[in-house]
C-alpha cells in the first residue's frame, strides 16, 4: 500500500465530510435538499458545474484514451467540450424558467400529466445510474492500484460514501465538495500538464514530432481511425458527446441552484471556460503518458487505460505526485457520484413519490425520507452494475450515458419549448423510444457482444457495429415524438404553449 496516497485518500474523505457535516446543518427542507435552496452564485455554480462534468470519464478516461488510440481518443474532449454550446444557446435559460426542482418540472410547466412526469423521472433515473457505473469502475481501478485494495471493496467504499453525501448533505453538500473537486482538478491537470509540456523545452512543434514515434502505432498514432476505423461509429459517438450534455440529468438540475436565468447563463460561461481549460490540457496528459509510461505498463495497469493520468503523475514527479492526482482523481469521482445520485434520488422522490403515488400531497418530511431511501436504492443497484463492467473503458461507459441522455430527454425538451403542437402523446412516445432504442441497441453493440473472449461482456456476434448507437437512437427519439404527436392529433390548449413561450424566454411567471 502507498502510505503516502493512503493519508491523501484520508484527507479527501476526512474534508467531505466536514463539508457534508455543515450542510447538514443547513439542509431541512426539499428545496434546501434538491437545490440548495437556489442560493448560489454564478461562479460558484460554474465551478459546480465544472467539478460534476470533468468526471472520472474525462481525467482518466480520456487521458488514457489519449494515450493509447492518439486522435480517436481526443474526439472525446471536443465532444464534451462542444456539448457545452447546445446547453447554452437552447438549454440553460428556458430549463431555468420552467422547472422547480427536476427536469420532469419543465416538461410538466407545459404538459400537467402524470405519465409524462413519470416517464422523464424514469429517464433520469435510468441516465444517472448509467453514468454512475462509469465512475464506479474508475474508482475501483483507481483505489485497486494505489492502495492494493480488491476492485469490489474499492466499489463498495465509494458506494457508500457517495450515499453519505447526499442523505445527509443534499446539493449543498453535492455543490462544494465539486467546487473544492474543481479547483484541486484544474490544479493538478495544470501542474503535470506544464511538466511534460516542459520535456519538450515548452514546444508544441516538437512535441507532436515525437509523438509520431513514441508509440507502437507510429504516425498513425496523430492520425484518426485507430478505434474509429468506421466513419459512421466516429460521427455517431460525437453526436452522443455533443447532444447528450444538454439531456443529462445531474447537469441539468445544477440550473436550479441558482435564483434566475441570468445567473444560470453566467454559470454556463464560468463552467464553459473552465472545461475548455481542461479539455485542451488532457493533449497533454494523454501524449506524456504515451511517452513517458509506454503503452505496456498503462495497459498493465488497467486494460482499458483508466489509470494513465496517475502513471505519469509518478513517472515526472514520483510517489508524492502519483498520490496527489489519485486522491485528486478520487475526490473527481465522490463529488460527481454524489451528484448523480442525488439527481436519481430527487426525480423519485419528487417525481414519482410526491406527484404520481401521493398527488401532490407528501410532506416536507415524507418526501426528504422518500429522497433518502432512494439515494440508498439507486447507490445499491449502481454498485452491483459496476461489478460487471471492470474492463471498459470510463470515457467510452460516459459516452453511452450520453448517448441515452440525448435519445431520450433532448428531443422532448426542445419540442417542449420550440413546438406548438407538441403534445402529451408525443412527449410520452418520445421518451420511451428514446429510452428503449438507445438501451436495446447498446445490449447487442460490440461492447456486450464479441466473437473474441474477453472483449466484451458475452461472447457472441454484435447485431450492430456501432459501438455507440447515437445515429440510430438520437433521430429515433425525434421522429418517435413527431410521430406521437401527430398521430395521436390530440390538442394541447395553445394558451398554454403561448405561456410557456413567455416563461422560457423572460422568466415571468405568468403571460400578460
Amino acid at each position: 500500500m502507498n502510505t503516502t496516497a493512503f493519508l491523501f485518500f484520508i484527507a479527501i474523505v476526512a474534508a467531505t465530510l466536514v463539508i457534508t457535516y455543515v450542510a447538514s446543518k443547513k439542509t431541512n427542507t426539499t428545496s434546501e435538499f434538491y437545490t440548495a435552496g437556489g442560493g448560489l452564485t454564478g461562479w460558484q455554480n460554474g465551478l459546480a458545474i465544472a467539478g460534476d462534468y470533468m468526471s472520472a470519464a474525462s481525467f482518466l478516461g480520456i487521458a488514457g484514451a489519449i494515450a493509447l488510440t492518439g486522435f480517436d481518443g481526443f474526439f472525446y474532449s471536443l465532444g464534451y467540450l462542444v456539448a457545452y454550446l447546445v446547453v447554452l444557446y437552447i438549454v440553460a435559460e428556458p430549463l431555468r424558467n420552467l422547472g422547480k426542482f427536476t427536469m420532469a418540472d419543465m416538461i410538466a410547466a407545459r404538459f400537467n400529466d402524470s405519465k409524462v412526469r413519470g416517464v422523464a423521472a424514469l429517464n433520469t433515473i435510468t441516465i444517472s445510474i448509467f453514468y454512475m457505473i462509469a465512475q464506479l469502475v474508475g474508482a475501483g481501478a483507481l483505489i485497486k492500484l494505489l492502495l492494493g485494495l480488491e476492485y469490489t471493496t474499492s466499489v463498495l467504499i465509494v458506494g457508500t460514501l457517495m450515499t453519505v453525501y447526499v442523505i445527509f448533505g443534499g446539493m449543498t453538500a453535492t455543490s462544494w465538495v465539486q467546487i473544492v473537486k474543481a479547483v484541486l482538478l484544474m490544479f493538478g491537470t495544470f501542474l503535470i500538464s506544464v511538466m511534460v509540456f516542459a520535456k519538450f523545452h515548452f514546444s508544441i512543434t516538437e512535441m507532436f514530432e515525437h509523438m509520431k514515434t513514441a508509440t507502437p502505432l507510429g504516425l498513425k498514432y496523430l492520425d484518426p481511425g485507430v478505434k474509429y476505423k468506421n466513419g459512421l461509429d466516429n460521427i455517431s459517438m460525437n453526436m452522443a458527446l455533443v447532444l447528450g450534455t444538454a439531456g443529462l440529468p445531474h447537469i441539468l438540475i445544477r440550473f436550479f441552484t441558482v435564483k434566475d436565468a441570468p445567473t444560470a447563463r453566467k454559470s454556463v460561461v464560468y463552467a464553459t471556460w473552465l472545461i475548455g481549460a481542461f479539455y485542451v490540457m488532457t493533449v497533454f496528459l494523454g501524449f506524456g503518458a504515451a511517452a513517458f509510461v509506454g503503452n505496456d505498463a498503462i495497459i498493465e495497469a488497467n486494460k482499458a487505460g483508466n489509470m494513465a493520468a496517475p502513471l505519469l503523475a509518478g513517472k515526472l514527479g514520483g510517489p508524492l505526485l502519483m498520490a496527489f492526482v489519485a486522491a485528486v482523481a478520487f475526490a473527481t469521482i465522490l463529488a460527481v457520484v454524489a451528484g448523480l445520485v442525488l439527481a436519481a434520488a430527487s426525480a423519485f422522490a419528487h417525481d414519482f413519490y410526491s406527484h404520481i403515488l401521493r398527488k401532490g400531497k407528501a410532506t416536507e418530511k415524507e418526501q426528504m425520507v422518500a429522497a433518502r431511501y432512494a439515494s440508498i436504492g439507486v447507490a445499491i443497484i449502481s454498485v452491483i452494475l459496476a461489478l460487471f463492467a471492470q474492463k471498459m473503458n470510463v470515457a467510452f461507459l460516459v459516452s453511452l450515458a450520453f448517448c441515452v441522455a440525448a435519445s431520450a430527454n433532448l428531443p422532448v425538451i426542445i419540442f417542449t419549448i420550440y413546438w406548438k403542437k407538441f403534445n402529451t402523446a408525443g412527449a410520452v412516445t418520445g421518451m420511451i423510444v428514446g429510452l428503449l432504442t438507445a438501451l436495446v441497441l447498446v445490449v447487442v453493440s460490440p461492447n456486450v457482444f464479441d466473437p473474441t473472449a474477453g472483449k466484451a461482456i458475452f461472447v457472441g456476434t454484435p447485431l450492430i457495429s456501432l459501438t455507440n448507437p447515437a445515429l440510430i437512437s438520437i433521430p429515433a427519439g425525434f421522429l418517435a415524438a413527431y410521430l406521437g404527436t401527430v398521430i395521436s392529433g390530440r390538442k394541447e390548449d395553445p394558451a398554454k404553449y403561448d405561456e410557456v413561450l413567455v416563461k422560457a424566454n423572460t422568466g415571468i411567471r405568468e403571460s400578460a
